[in-house]
């Protein structure tokens, strides 16, 4: 995804908000649409441009993640699916003055008592939704972590999506791990830890799923992952050791 705006974008975002009030209440999903099981993630915030909910999900047989947004009006929620890189840009980085338009958006679905039902609809297709809540994460009051909450971030390789594990430790909720998975294999090929005194990894973008980020520098894939420090943040690289098919901290 695009990275050439992240910092600006984070700075306006933190002069208008309490830096610590808290801006993640995320509900993970699982179940289909139509014969096809997937995996789906919710944030619900005043994001701007109209925009309440944003998320991620993927198909399981693809493993990759698509980047969502859309409305949530009560206990109705429309959601549009994000096409490439320029749409990523034109309405998550950059945003509109006016608000978005969900009309045409695949997703229309209803919230209900730790499920998710509707419609997936796009030109002549159209399956059912059928999800049920199997973890949350809420740091907008006290904080609270439900169940196993693994947040699929928006960033991806060709080989490989990337997945933080969000807890709630003695200091605060983070991200205190983030797992890379292959995606052919399914498989999760290499766990990468955060620790030490600071729980402060994965909790400086307003999206939750864009505190891990991807470029590529002389044709090494680079993954960035975010860290809140009170101030604009940081961050740390990580880059593909074609050699080990591994991810190395780059000092």
């Amino acid at each position: 995804m695009v990275r050439q705006f992240v910092s600006a974008v984070f700075c306006l975002l933190l002069l208008g908000s309490n830096a610590m009030a808290g801006w993640y209440h995320v509900e993970n999903y699982e179940g289909s649409i139509g014969p096809n099981p997937v995996h789906l993630s919710l944030q619900t915030y005043s994001f701007g441009s109209g925009i309440t909910v944003q998320g991620s999900f993927f198909y399981d047989a693809k493993q990759s993640p698509i980047a969502l947004y859309g409305k949530a009006t009560g206990t109705s929620l429309a959601l549009c699916e994000i096409a490439d890189d320029k749409e990523f840009e034109r309405v998550i980085v950059m945003g509109s003055k006016t608000p978005v338009d969900t009309t045409g958006c695949p997703f229309s679905l209803e919230l209900g008592d730790g499920s998710l039902t509707g419609n997936w609809s796009k030109g002549a297709d159209k399956f059912p939704v059928s999800l049920r809540k199997v973890a949350g994460l809420d740091d907008t009051g006290e904080g609270k972590v439900e169940g196993t909450v693994e947040i699929p971030f928006w960033a991806q390789t060709a080989t490989n999506r990337f997945a933080g594990i969000y807890t709630k430790t003695d200091d605060a909720i983070c991200m205190t791990k983030m797992q890379i998975i292959n995606k052919k294999r399914q498989k999760v090929v290499q766990t990468i830890k955060f620790g030490g005194d600071l729980c402060n990894a994965g909790m400086l973008m307003t999206p939750i799923f864009w505190n891990v980020q991807k470029s590529v520098e002389r044709g090494k894939d680079i993954i960035s992952v975010n860290f809140y420090d009170g101030r604009a943040g940081y961050e740390e690289d990580y880059v593909f050791d074609r050699k080990t098919k591994k991810y190395r901290l780059r000092k």
